[in-house]
C-alpha cells in the first residue's frame, strides 16, 4: 500500500481502480433493484425484504442476492429481452401494414373521384404514381 503512494503513476492507477470498482458495485446495485421489481415469482412481502436487506446493508445485501438468486436474474433478463423484441416486432407489423393499406385506400378514393368525372385519365395517372412512390 505504501509503494504505491511513493509512485505516483501507481497512485493513479490504484485511485482509478477503486473508482472502477466503485461504479462496477453502484451498477450492479442497480441492476439488483430493477430485477426485485421486474421478478413476478415473489411476493411482495419477498421484494420489501430483498430491497430492505439491500439497501440497509448494501455489500453484504449484493453478494447474497447475487449468490442466492443470481441464475434466475439472466433469466428474468432474457425473458424481459424476449418479450421486449416480440412487442417491436409486433409494432413493426402493424405499422407496415397500416401504411400499404392507406395506400389501397387512398388509390380507392382516387378511384371514385375518377369514376364520378372529376378527374381526367391524365391527372388520375398523375395521382396514382405520385401515391405509389
Amino acid at each position: 500500500m505504501h509503494l504505491a503512494y511513493d509512485y505516483p503513476l501507481l497512485g493513479a492507477m490504484w485511485s482509478i481502480m477503486w473508482l472502477f470498482l466503485w461504479i462496477l458495485w453502484f451498477f450492479l446495485l442497480f441492476r439488483i433493484i430493477i430485477d426485485i421489481f421486474r421478478d413476478d415469482t415473489m411476493s411482495g412481502w419477498a421484494k420489501t425484504g430483498w430491497l430492505i436487506f439491500v439497501i440497509i446493508l448494501p455489500f453484504l445485501g449484493v453478494l447474497v442476492y447475487v449468490l442466492a438468486r443470481g441464475k434466475g436474474m439472466g433469466l428474468r433478463e432474457l425473458e424481459h429481452t424476449r418479450s421486449q423484441k416480440q412487442a417491436m416486432d409486433e409494432y413493426i407489423r402493424t405499422t407496415a401494414g397500416q401504411g400499404e393499406q392507406s395506400r389501397a385506400e387512398q388509390l380507392a378514393r382516387l378511384s371514385e373521384v375518377r369514376a364520378r368525372g372529376d378527374l381526367t385519365d391524365e391527372e388520375f395517372q398523375r395521382a396514382k404514381e405520385h401515391i405509389l412512390q
